[in-house]
């Protein structure tokens, strides 16, 4: 079956995209070719695999045929008006569209109606709202009035622009109860903060609207994507404890498959059945067949499972969570039993199953992981160990929490909470593998290359995984890279800002052009400032910018200026230091400046606004642009003059954030919330007098999200950007 597996698979990625003739000539053609085996009695698997090309090829010619000549295509280059009796296929989607929400939901076209024609026909579509429309879950009849146009996509033949909707019938008893318990589990965990409170129902049952950027994108990035769709991972959780239960009460063999079989059935109803979804219940039927005939029954089991869901979907040949989903499934049938029987040799069973199961299944992903997204994770499995143990009781307090909700909420939230604990951790994994400066790295050849380098690769950890020493020091010393990798020269490449260890001060540095920059601020003494401009190559300040005119921001100007050519000096109105022979300017709020490719606003302060004794409140705030990324520049305004910023309606939203007045406790906290930074740096002074920065501050940036560097501990921090991802290198 293997050989029937993989050409139909190729056959079909290639037939969706090519038209309803192409796909009939080849299925008329395989037809022939089987023929012609068949009387010659030729080899069993070519003669197999031909017969399965020419099924899924008849399958693409028909669906594309529909398509192609669906009526509704027709209606839709007339431009009339039409009334639309529909079915919801899946659960609507939020999103914005031109700064307002609208809503997306795929249905299936049971009638159209217009002026002049009466359809009844059972065509795809795509229907979009304007605003938000919640109630639009799978099963529901709706009556919809609109225009329709061509889609873009080879498996549906329109779009609908919905200017009027109206129920026409409630959902079907089935999909009525699955929104209930869905309902419930959201209700079992309202209780809890947004990350969890989004997560549990995403591992539940593929809830996935709570799920923010952030979590979407360090998921993907340490190796976690898979727990927030439904896939097989979910579906052998609920399997393995309804079995469990089931083989508790007395329950043979041929008892748990069907056991099994109704498990998996009631998961698609709770999860819909979205082509992942679909895709897990087929691999958790291969998992059933595993089960009562060893990996071989399982491997033959997989590849029908490819087959038939090709058959009944071709346009899953070319989508990612079917890729992973099937290369996940067979190499952990085919990889992870021999590395647990070499790893047990030395261990104990259970963590040499827990070792060899994301092993295996990270090793045959890799090349589709490279294909799909440019990188290779070094931390994946790494972070799927460490989030494995979390991930069951997570799901099953969380569905359980979700049935009691529907009867007592209270109940329910005690599960919840459970299932809280438990997401939290995994969201803890996930955060802290995806900071890791070498949790991936890109990958630029060809994919290609990978199908070719992992077995080499496989077959050698597959030796080595039986000699413990040299086993354990690899996995040792890919943490330790990991952790800590190897520095990369100074500056890094692709810096975007450098915060410099100046002591007990301020001192920023943005690049230009090569040996180039942008220097705001210089700290109190020469040395310090002069050492991190000679290391990172400056040799011609464009515009030095005095915040304003304290000692710990000003007084180091020597060491700055000094054997370097300085074109421009910006103050704030509480003046700074004269530098001879340079032009000098006064910022006030709303001007701006660009040099090169880096650009800034200043946002304060206004030109009326005298010091009034406290100088800190007219620090020079800028908010610089460096190659698309954003950075704000505080000085060391305090709460005081942060809220008149903000009451000025200015925009401060960045990217990087240099903290204010070196991490004080004075910071007015919408001020930090308004900018949103994704990485803050702190400038202190090691074991300064004030307690820089503040443990109040550090918990503001915390519960917000924001990720911190301070030079006290780190030294110059540089702010990098990579594969258009930020990242932070430090260099005590």
């Amino acid at each position: 079956m293997v050989p029937a597996a993989a050409a139909t698979w190729v056959v079909g990625a290639w037939l969706v995209t090519a038209g309803s003739t192409t796909a009939a000539v080849v299925a008329a053609v395989a037809v022939v070719v089987a023929g012609a085996l068949w009387r010659r009695g030729r080899v069993v698997p070519v003669l197999l695999a031909t017969v399965c090309v020419a099924a899924v090829a008849t399958s693409c010619a028909w669906r594309l045929a529909t398509v192609e000549r669906s009526p509704l295509l027709d209606v839709a280059q007339s431009g009339r008006r039409v009334t639309l009796d529909v079915q919801v296929s899946r659960d609507a989607r939020i999103f914005e569209r031109r700064g307002t929400e609208s809503t997306l939901v795929q249905v299936i076209v049971r009638r159209a109606v217009t002026s002049r024609v009466d359809i009844r026909l059972r065509d795809h579509a795509t229907a979009f709202f304007d605003g938000r429309v919640d109630d639009l879950v799978v099963g529901r009849r709706l009556v919809l009035q609109g225009r329709l146009a061509p889609s873009e996509t080879s498996d549906e033949s329109v779009t609908i622009s919905v200017d009027r909707h109206s129920p026409l019938a409630g959902a079907a008893w089935w999909w009525a109860a699955s929104e209930r318990v869905r309902e419930g589990v959201r209700r079992s965990v309202a209780h809890l903060g947004d990350e969890p409170r989004g997560l549990v129902p995403a591992l539940v049952d593929g809830d996935e609207t709570g799920i923010t950027d952030d979590i979407d994108d360090d998921f993907r990035r340490s190796g976690l994507t898979h727990l927030m769709a439904v896939s097989g991972t979910n579906l052998t959780i609920v399997l393995a404890v309804t079995m469990a239960v089931a083989r508790s009460a007395g329950v043979r063999r041929r008892g748990l498959w069907a056991v099994g079989v109704v498990s998996i059935l009631a998961f698609v109803l709770l999860a819909r059945p979205e082509p992942s979804v679909v895709r897990a219940a087929a691999m958790g039927a291969v998992g059933v067949a595993a089960l009562g005939f060893g990996s071989r029954g399982g491997l033959r089991a997989l590849c029908w499972a490819v087959v038939v869901l090709l058959f009944l979907d071709p346009w899953l040949a070319r989508s990612p969570g079917f890729v992973l989903s099937a290369s996940a499934t067979g190499g952990i049938l085919l990889l992870a039993p021999p590395f647990a029987r070499r790893l047990e040799t030395w261990m104990p069973r259970w963590c040499a199953l827990a070792v060899a199961v994301p092993l295996a299944a990270q090793l045959v992903c890799t090349p589709a992981l490279a294909a799909l997204s440019g990188e290779v994770s070094l931390v994946a499995v790494f972070a799927n160990l460490l989030a494995a143990p979390a991930v069951a009781p997570a799901t099953v307090a969380g569905l359980v929490g979700g049935v009691l909700a529907m009867v007592w909420a209270p109940l329910g939230q005690v599960l919840g909470t459970l299932a809280g604990a438990c997401a939290s951790w995994i969201l803890t994994v996930g955060h802290t593998a995806a900071g890791l400066d070498a949790a991936s790295f890109e990958w630029r050849a060809p994919w290609q290359v990978l199908v070719v380098l992992v077995p080499v690769v496989t077959w050698t950890m597959l030796r080595l995984s039986a000699r413990p020493a040299v086993f354990v020091g690899l996995v040792l010393g890919v943490a330790v890279a990991v952790w800590r990798p190897p520095q990369t020269g100074w500056p890094p490449p692709g810096w975007v800002m450098v915060s410099c260890d100046v002591g007990q001060g301020d001192a920023s540095v943005l690049p230009v052009a090569d040996g180039e920059a942008i220097v705001v601020d210089v700290g109190e003494e020469d040395a310090p400032v002069d050492r991190c401009l000679t290391s990172l190559g400056v040799d011609v300040i464009r515009v030095l910018v005095l915040t304003h005119g304290d000692a710990d921001h000003v007084d180091g100007w020597r060491g700055a200026t000094e054997g370097r050519r300085v074109d421009q000096v910006v103050v704030g109105t509480s003046g700074g230091p004269e530098v001879p022979g340079v032009p000098r300017h006064v910022a006030e709020a709303g001007e701006s400046f660009s040099v090169g490719d880096t650009s800034a606003d200043v946002l304060w302060p206004p030109a009326d606004e005298a010091p009034a004794g406290d100088r800190n409140a007219v620090s020079v705030v800028l908010r610089a642009s460096v190659r698309g990324v954003r950075v704000l520049l505080t000085g060391d305004v305090g709460a005081e003059a942060q809220q008149r910023i903000l009451r000025s309606d200015v925009d401060v939203s960045a990217d990087v954030l240099k903290v204010p007045h070196h991490g004080s406790a004075d910071q007015d906290p919408r001020f930090v919330e308004q900018v949103g930074a994704r990485v803050a740096t702190v400038s202190a002074g090691e074991d300064n007098d004030y307690g820089h920065p503040t443990a109040s501050l550090l918990s503001l940036l915390r519960e917000r999200g924001t990720k911190w560097w301070r030079t006290d501990l780190d030294g110059d921090i540089a702010v990098v950007l990579r594969d258009g991802r930020l990242h932070v290198v430090s260099r005590g």
